[in-house]
Order: structure tokens, then C-alpha cells, then sequence
């Protein structure tokens, strides 16, 4: 008898692997968590932040620059605030904030309150 058997292509091969790779990955990653996956994918947020900021004193919100509450992480601390706070000149509870370079809103200003 002259029996034929379907083969799989070598690119359904690697793709098949691929996709079993990443399947176990995800299972991994949200059983265990993703700190502890990959610490290296917990980087510094600092850029994101200063956009963040200076978006929100562009566009004048002024709770998006004084009360909305950030989390600044420069790869080694972790800090949470707002834009008002991380762009104070003077060092605010031990921590200076001016290595930074989220500048100050000249057009917002915060009530005395929200620092």
C-alpha cells in the first residue's frame, strides 16, 4: 500500500516552538509575577514622568500636575508623587528631586496644601 503522510513545513516547526515558548512565558510570568520573572523590565520611568509632566503644565490640568499621584522609579528608588513635588528645586523629605530635570510650571499654581 502506498501510504502518504501529511509533513509539516520547517516554518510551522518554529513557529509551533515559538509560540509553545511564549505560551510558557505568560503562564510563568502571571503565576509567578513579572518582578520576579525579569527584573530587568522594571526600568527607569524618569523620561516617562518629565513628559508626563510637562504635558500636563503645557495643557494647564491643573490635577494632572498637582494632585495626580506618579510613581517615579529611577532603576534603584521608587518614589510617588506629583508633578509639583518631583519639580522642586529644594530637597523635599531627604530626597532631592532636581537630578531629575522635571522642571517647574510657571503657569500652574498649586495650592499651598498639595506639597
Amino acid at each position: 500500500m502506498n501510504k502518504r503522510g501529511q509533513e509539516l513545513s520547517t516554518n510551522t516547526i518554529i513557529l509551533i516552538i515559538l509560540g509553545i515558548a511564549v505560551l510558557v512565558v505568560l503562564i510563568v510570568g502571571f503565576t509567578v509575577g513579572w518582578g520576579k520573572l525579569a527584573p530587568w523590565l522594571s526600568s527607569s520611568n524618569v523620561d516617562s514622568i518629565k513628559t508626563q509632566c510637562e504635558v500636563a503644565c503645557s495643557t494647564g490640568s491643573v490635577y494632572g500636575y498637582c494632585k495626580e499621584v506618579r510613581t517615579l522609579n529611577d532603576g534603584e528608588n521608587k518614589y510617588s508623587g506629583t508633578c509639583q513635588l518631583f519639580s522642586s528645586s529644594e530637597p523635599v523629605n531627604g530626597v532631592d528631586y532636581s537630578i531629575y530635570g522635571i522642571v517647574a510650571c510657571p503657569t500652574i499654581t498649586c495650592p499651598a496644601s498639595e506639597q
